[in-house]
């Protein structure tokens, strides 16, 4: 049985698709060796960079899986699992490579075609005629002014490389930058659900405490009403047996008694 299928059937069914994807990258890798016209392979490439993109796609989820299954997993299968979606990921970046490779190569083609692609056949033949009636020194002045066009288009030619170079990297960096502006605002987001979660402990915590403190409250109210109730039965119907006095508090009518007969 397969060790991934063993820790889950989600994280195993991830897998079995981003190796289906890397069979298909392989086989249209292959298959782009063998395509020579530049508007197929351009095609080509854009179908490969689809599907790149859903296999970084996938191997996002089987980390977040991974992730989520972290804590109920012993360290050998954690480390399994991380090998794994190293692994996934390094494939994927052999396969990234190898797009650059041929999109550069397929830019490089069509460059030099527009850079050093020479007059079209229906107006060769006229040259030749105009040729034949050039003296020696024109012909070597003509000579001479086609290799100095020929020397600006290589030096148009290398200022366009050097642009589209320095393109690409101001492109990596803003993207480098905006990776790790991306990882900091996923941090942050982590930390705040992290804080929500506390914050929704603690005002439980203290629903309890307050519904705790209500309960007391009511009881202490309860108890006041019962002394008040007693004091107001001994003050009306001071002879009363079944109602005992209240520490410190002695009948009144035999206080009126006491008094009287000091008197």
């Amino acid at each position: 049985m397969d060790p991934i299928s063993a820790v889950s059937e989600e994280l195993a069914e991830i897998e079995g698709q981003i190796n289906d994807i890397f069979r298909a990258l392989s086989n249209g890798f292959q298959k782009l060796e063998k395509i020579k016209d530049a508007n197929r392979q351009s095609r080509q490439l854009e179908e490969l960079t689809d599907k790149m993109r859903d296999c970084k796609s996938l191997i996002k989820d089987f980390d977040r899986e991974v992730k989520s299954l972290e804590s109920g997993n012993d360290a050998n299968t954690n480390r399994m699992l991380n090998d794994r979606r190293q692994s996934m990921v390094k494939e994927l970046n052999s396969y990234v490579a190898l797009k650059k490779k041929y999109s550069s190569n397929l830019a490089s083609n069509n460059k030099r075609v527009d850079l050093f692609d020479g007059p079209g056949e229906e107006h060769m033949e006229e040259n030749v005629l105009l040729a034949s009636n050039m003296s020696n020194q024109e012909l070597m002045d003509k000579g001479n002014t086609m290799m100095d066009d020929t020397d600006q288009a290589i030096e148009r030619g290398k200022k366009i490389v050097q642009e589209t170079i320095n393109v690409g990297t101001d492109t990596s960096a803003a993207l480098k930058a905006q990776t790790e502006q991306m990882s900091r605002v996923v941090n942050e987001l982590d930390s705040i659900h992290f804080s929500l979660k506390k914050a929704s402990k603690l005002v439980k915590e203290i629903g309890r405490q307050v519904a705790t403190d209500k309960c007391i409250m009511a009881f202490l109210v309860l108890i006041v009403i019962g002394v008040i109730a007693i004091i107001i039965v001994k003050i009306v119907n001071p002879n009363n047996k079944d109602i005992r006095d209240i520490p410190g508090l002695a009948p009144p009518a035999m206080t009126r008694r006491l008094l009287w007969k000091d008197y």
